[in-house]
C-alpha cells in the first residue's frame, strides 16, 4: 500500500478557493463522504466557523451548509473532480486535506503503485499535481470497536459501498438509530483501521 501527498493547482474556479483568498487564511477540511458526484466535508477552523458558514450557505454550488458548534461546519457540494478520481482507482483520502487560494493538498492511500499513478494521471486532466512525497505506508491500528462493526456490516448488508450507492448516509443512519454525522464518522475511522489491518495482514503472508 501506498501513500502520497499531492499537491493541486485546480484549473477551474471553487468557492472553496474563493473562501480562502477572502479570508487570506488555508482552510483545513476533513472529507466524510462522496455519493453521486456529491463530497460531503467538514471545514475544521477556530476563528471562522459562523463566517465560513454564512458565506458558504449563500452560494448557489452549495448543496448544504450546517454549522458545527464554533469549529467547525459541515459542507456537501459538487466535487471539482479530485475526489471522484480518488474513489475510482482504489484510493482513500487519508488526514485532514488543506486548500488555499493558489492550490489544495490531499494526503492519498492507495492499495497498489499503479492506483496512485492512475489518480495521479486523473488530477492532470483538471489541474497541475505536484507530487510532494510517495512511500509505502505501513499502518497498524486495533481491531473494530463494536459500534464500528454493527455499522460497517449494516452498511456492507444495506449496499452503501456499492457504486452507485444503493443507500444513502441519511438512509443508512436512519436504519441505525443514528445522527448522519455520527454513522459518517464511524465508517471513516472503521475504513481507516479495515485498511491498515489489510496491509499488516499482507505484510504477515508475504514475511511467511
Amino acid at each position: 500500500m501506498y501513500e502520497a501527498t499531492l499537491h493541486l493547482n485546480l484549473e477551474k474556479e471553487c468557492v472553496l478557493s474563493e473562501l480562502a483568498s477572502e479570508t487570506g487564511d488555508a482552510i483545513e477540511i476533513e472529507v466524510l463522504e462522496l455519493h453521486n458526484e456529491l463530497v460531503t466535508f467538514i471545514i475544521h477552523t477556530t476563528t471562522n466557523a459562523e463566517e465560513f458558514y454564512e458565506r458558504l450557505s449563500n452560494t448557489e454550488r452549495i448543496e448544504n451548509a450546517e454549522l458545527l458548534g464554533d469549529e467547525a461546519v459541515l459542507i456537501t457540494k459538487p466535487s471539482c473532480g479530485a475526489y471522484p478520481a480518488v474513489h475510482r482507482n482504489n484510493g482513500v483520502l487519508r488526514r485532514q486535506n488543506r486548500i488555499d487560494e493558489r492550490s489544495r493538498e490531499y494526503n492519498v492511500l492507495a492499495f497498489q503503485h499503479e492506483d496512485m499513478t492512475n489518480i495521479i494521471k486523473d488530477f492532470r486532466s483538471f489541474g497541475t499535481v505536484t507530487v510532494d512525497s510517495l512511500s509505502e505506508f505501513p499502518g497498524n491500528d486495533p481491531a473494530l470497536t463494536p459500534r464500528q462493526r454493527e455499522v460497517v456490516e449494516t452498511a456492507l448488508t444495506a449496499g452503501y459501498f456499492e457504486w452507485p450507492r444503493e443507500i444513502s448516509s441519511e438512509e443508512l443512519a436512519d436504519k441505525l438509530g443514528i445522527s448522519r454525522g455520527t454513522c459518517l464518522e464511524h465508517l471513516r475511522k472503521a475504513q481507516a483501521k479495515l485498511l491498515r489491518d489489510a496491509v499488516d495482514s499482507l505484510d504477515d503472508l508475504q514475511t511467511a
